[in-house]
C-alpha cells in the first residue's frame, strides 16, 4: 500500500480533490475520525493507495502534522489567489521540517483570481525548497480551459465530467511554453549534471529522461513541483495522480527518514502511530502504519491490542498488517500517539511533530458533582490522543484548566467529553493571578495573650517589615538580643509570618516582603511554638495593613510566531493592550516567519489571541511564560480589589 497526505487551508477544496483522485478507477472506501481526519483507500494502476485527508482548520494543525509520519509524500492544496498564499505558510513550515516530499496543487483554477506565476512567487516566500511549475494554463480570455505539460510538451483541454482531450499547443502559447520549459529544465539541471551538460551543449533531452530526473529529485526531496487544476470539475486530476504514482518515493524512504530521526536502524522500526481517538464503549483507537513485517501484537511495555481494518473495523484478514499497510488497533490505552514502534518499545516521535502552543485557557466545570473525580482521568485520556490539548490544574483553586488551540478546538473537547464519556461541562475563564506587596516599611508590636484555665498562651513580638526587590520573594531575619525570644521559638515566628503572606490586606497573596524580628518577650510557662506562630502571623498582618499595600499584576513574556508580512502590525496590537515590545528576529527554522517578543499583562491574553488571529488570518500563534509582577494603581486597581480581593471575599 502506498500512502500520501493531503492537506491545506480551509476552502481550498482538498477533500474534493481526494474524492476525485479516489474515483479515477473505481469506488473508494472511506472512514472519518472524530477529529476530522478522513481515510480514503482506493486502487489506481494496479496499486492500493491510502489518502490521509487532514482537517483544514488552523486549530487542527497538530493532527495534520502527524499524518506526515505515515505518508510517503504529501499534496499541499492551495488557493489560486496570490494574496491567500500566506494561508499555506503553516503547512509549508512543518512539511519542510519533516522532510516529506511534497507536491503543490493549485486548485480551483476555474475561478480566475490572478496569475499562476504570482501564486508560485507568493508561496516561494515561505518555502526553502525551489517551487517548480510543471504545467502552464491554456486560457480563453480570463478562463483557464486546459494545461500544457512542460516535460512532455503535450497540451490537454479540459472536458466537464470527462477525461481531458489531447490538443495541439495553441500558437499564441508556443513562445510562453518554450520559455517556461527552458526555465523548468534549468531548475532541474541544478540537481543533475547530465542534464546540465545537455543544456550547455544546446541539446534537447527527451521527455523520458526528464521525467526520470524529476522523479529522482522529488524522491530525494530536493524540489517541490507545482501542478494546477480544478478538482470540482476533475480537471488536472489524472495528471496529478500519475505524478504521484511515478514520482513519490516508496515506503522504504519513509522508514529510513523516521529511523534516522530516532537514531535506530531501518530494520528495527516496525510501525508508526499517527492518530488516536476515543469511541463510546470501545475505548482508545489508534491508527498506525506498518513499516516492516510485524510478527507480534504485544511485546515489552506496549500492547497493540486488537488489530482492525481502519475503514470497516473488522479484524485484519491475515491477523497482522502487511508492510506499508495502514491499520487500526483498539483498546491500546498504553500505546502512545504519535510514536515510533519497535519490537519492544515505543519511541518518541520526531521534534517536528510538536504542535503550536495552545493560546486559549479555560476552566472546565462538570455540571454534575458525581463527575468531578471522573473528569480528571478523562481529560488525561483526551490529552493523550490530542497533542494540541494541554491539561493542568489552576493555581489556587485546583480546578481543571485546559489549554486549547482556539474556540473550535474547545468545542471539540467539550463534545468528546459529552458524547463519548457522558460528562457535560461548562467553561469559565481562569481566575487572574494577582498579588500584592508593600510600598514602605512598617513596625509593629504585637502581644498574643490568652488564658483559658490551666496553662495559657503568651507571646510578645516586635516586628519590622520592608519591601524587597522585585522578584526577591519573602525573607525573614532576626536581631533579638539577650534571649528575649528563645531560639527554639524563632522558627515559629517565621512560620507565622509566612502564613500571613498567604493573604494580605487587599485579599491577595503577598510577595517581595522582608520580615525582621527585632525583640519580644516570653513566659516560662505559657509561651509555646503555637503562641509565637500566632503572634508572628497576626503581627505581620497588622504591619502589612500599615505599610501602604499595593496591587501587583502578572506580566507575561510572549513569543509570537507569525509570517513576516504581519510583523509590522503587531506593534499597534501590543501597545493597545498596554504591553511592551521587546523586538523581533527572523525565524531561522522557517522561511518567511518572524519571532516577535513582547511583555503583556496577564489579563489580556484572550484579547491578544483574538487580535492576533484577526490580524494574521488565523495563522499567528504565541507561547507564553511568566516574567514578573508589576504594580497597579488607580481606578483599574480599585476595581480589581473590589471584585476579587478583600471586598469580594468578605
Amino acid at each position: 500500500m502506498r500512502c500520501f497526505a493531503v492537506m491545506g487551508p480551509s476552502q481550498t477544496g482538498k477533500s474534493t480533490l481526494v474524492d476525485k483522485l479516489a474515483a479515477l478507477e473505481g469506488t473508494a472506501r472511506k472512514a472519518t475520525s472524530p477529529y476530522g481526519l478522513n481515510l480514503c483507500q482506493f486502487e489506481f494502476a494496479g496499486e492500493f493507495w491510502c489518502a490521509l485527508d487532514a482537517p483544514g482548520s488552523i486549530e487542527s494543525l497538530a493532527h495534520a502534522q502527524q499524518t506526515l509520519l505515515a505518508s510517503d509524500a504529501c499534496i499541499l492544496c492551495v488557493s489560486p489567489t496570490p494574496e491567500e498564499a500566506v494561508l499555506a505558510a503553516p503547512y509549508l513550515r512543518f512539511i519542510e521540517a519533516s522532510g516529506t516530499p511534497c507536491i503543490i496543487f493549485i486548485n480551483r483554477i476555474d475561478e480566475p483570481r490572478g496569475r499562476i506565476r504570482d501564486v508560485i512567487a507568493a508561496l516561494q516566500d515561505y518555502a526553502s525548497h525551489t517551487l517548480v511549475l510543471r504545467q502552464i494554463p491554456i486560457r480563453e480570455g480570463e478562463t483557464i480551459v486546459g494545461a500544457v505539460d512542460l516535460i512532455s510538451e503535450r497540451a490537454w483541454r479540459y472536458r466537464e465530467g470527462q477525461t481531458s482531450s489531447l490538443v495541439a499547443i495553441p500558437q499564441d502559447l508556443a513562445e510562453q511554453e518554450h520559455d517556461a520549459r527552458t526555465g523548468l529544465l534549468e531548475q532541474l539541471s541544478e540537481f543533475d549534471d547530465w542534464l546540465l551538460e545537455e543544456l550547455i551543449e544546446d541539446r534537447q533531452p527527451d521527455s523520458a529522461a526528464i521525467y526520470s530526473i524529476a522523479s529522482r529529485i522529488l524522491r530525494q526531496n530536493q524540489i517541490t513541483p507545482v501542478f494546477i487544476g480544478a478538482a470540482s470539475h476533475s480537471n488536472g486530476i489524472m495528471r496529478l495522480m500519475k505524478a504521484l504514482r511515478h514520482e513519490a518515493p516508496p515506503v522504504e524512504a519513509l522508514r529510513g527518514r523516521l529511523a534516522s530521526a530516532a537514531d535506530i536502524s531501518d530494520g528495527a522500526l516496525a510501525a508508526v502511530t499517527f492518530h488516536a481517538f476515543h469511541r463510546q464503549n470501545i475505548g482508545k483507537t489508534v491508527l498506525a502504519r506498518a513499516l516492516n513485517e510485524m510478527k507480534q501484537t504485544s511485546q515489552g511495555e506496549f500492547a497493540l491490542g486488537s488489530l482492525q481494518d481502519p475503514i470497516t473495523g473488522r479484524p485484519l484478514a491475515n491477523g497482522m498488517p502487511a508492510p506499508s499497510e495502514v491499520f487500526a488497533t483498539v483498546k491500546s490505552d498504553r500505546l502512545p500517539v504519535p510514536a515510533l514502534i519497535t519490537a519492544n518499545s515505543a519511541l518518541a516521535a520526531p521534534d517536528w511533530t510538536a504542535p503550536p502552543s495552545p493560546m486559549l485557557d479555560r476552566i472546565l466545570v462538570p455540571e454534575s458533582e458525581r463527575d468531578e473525580t471522573k473528569l480528571s482521568g478523562t481529560l488525561a485520556k483526551l490529552a493523550e490522543a490530542d497533542r494540541g490539548l494541554l491539561v493542568t490544574q489552576e493555581e489556587g483553586s485546583g480546578a481543571y484548566l485546559v489549554s486549547v488551540q482556539g474556540p473550535l478546538h474547545l468545542r471539540e473537547v467539550s463534545k468528546a467529553l459529552n458524547d463519548v464519556f457522558h460528562i457535560a461541562v461548562t467553561e469559565q475563564p481562569p481566575h487572574p493571578v494577582y498579588r500584592e506587596t508593600v510600598s514602605k516599611a512598617s513596625d509593629v508590636h504585637y502581644r498574643h495573650r490568652k488564658q483559658t484555665g490551666g496553662a495559657g498562651q503568651f507571646a510578645d513580638v516586635k516586628l519590622s517589615i520592608h519591601p524587597n526587590e522585585r522578584g526577591y520573594g519573602f525573607s525573614f531575619a532576626e536581631v533579638v538580643k539577650g534571649g528575649a525570644v528563645p531560639r527554639n521559638f524563632i522558627p515559629a515566628v517565621e512560620s507565622g509570618a509566612r502564613e500571613a503572606m498567604e493573604k494580605g490586606p487587599l485579599g491577595f497573596g503577598v510577595i517581595d516582603v522582608g520580615v525582621t524580628l527585632t525583640d519580644g518577650q516570653h513566659h516560662t510557662v505559657d509561651s509555646s511554638e503555637y503562641a509565637f506562630r500566632t503572634a508572628g502571623k497576626m503581627g505581620v498582618r497588622q504591619a502589612l495593613s500599615q505599610a501602604s499595600p499595593v496591587l501587583m499584576q502578572p506580566i507575561l513574556r510572549v513569543e509570537i510566531h507569525i509570517p513576516s508580512i504581519y510583523t509590522g502590525g503587531l506593534v499597534q496590537i501590543v501597545s493597545a493592550l498596554k504591553g511592551q515590545v521587546l523586538g523581533f528576529d527572523r525565524d531561522e527554522a522557517a522561511k518567511g516567519w518572524d519571532t516577535f517578543r513582547a511583555l503583556v499583562p496577564g489579563n489580556v491574553l484572550d484579547e491578544l489571541a483574538r487580535s492576533l488571529r484577526s490580524a494574521t488570518q488565523g495563522i499567528g500563534y504565541f507561547a507564553k511564560s511568566f516574567d514578573h509582577y508589576e504594580e497597579m494603581y488607580g481606578k483599574e486597581a480599585d476595581a480589581i480589589v473590589t471584585a476579587l480581593g478583600t471586598h469580594a471575599s468578605s
